[in-house]
């Protein structure tokens, strides 16, 4: 019989409890509703400008591109920008706090 180490068990619910992990969530939180809020306020007055003003989408801007498709183009180009935006948020801001997190488990993890 060999002497194991004792066993020490992780207990999420305390982890999820904790300051650091609020600190994320919030993190996280802040800088996502925003931004969801925001896209999604852009993208339904988009579709509801094409559905009930046709005139106005149909307004050429050079030759035959109208604002129906430039604004159509800047759906895809907000996009792109929020996702880039936010990959950056999470390297500099998020991922910090979740690494320390991590880390902390994986040392409760590695006793056992």
């Amino acid at each position: 019989m060999t002497d194991s180490p004792p066993t020490t068990e992780i207990d999420y619910v305390e982890i999820q409890e904790s300051e650091r992990f609020a600190t994320l969530r919030k993190s996280h939180r802040s800088f996502v509703f925003p931004l969801a809020i925001f896209f999604l306020v852009w993208y339904f007055a988009y579709v509801l400008l094409g559905a009930y003003a046709h005139d106005f989408m149909a307004t050429p801007v050079i030759g035959h591109i109208n604002v129906g498709l430039i604004l159509g183009l800047l759906q895809f180009v907000t996009t792109f920008a929020i996702t880039g935006w936010y990959v950056w948020y999470a390297n500099r801001k998020l991922d910090p706090q979740s690494r320390a997190i991590r880390e902390e488990l994986e040392a409760i993890g590695g006793q056992q």
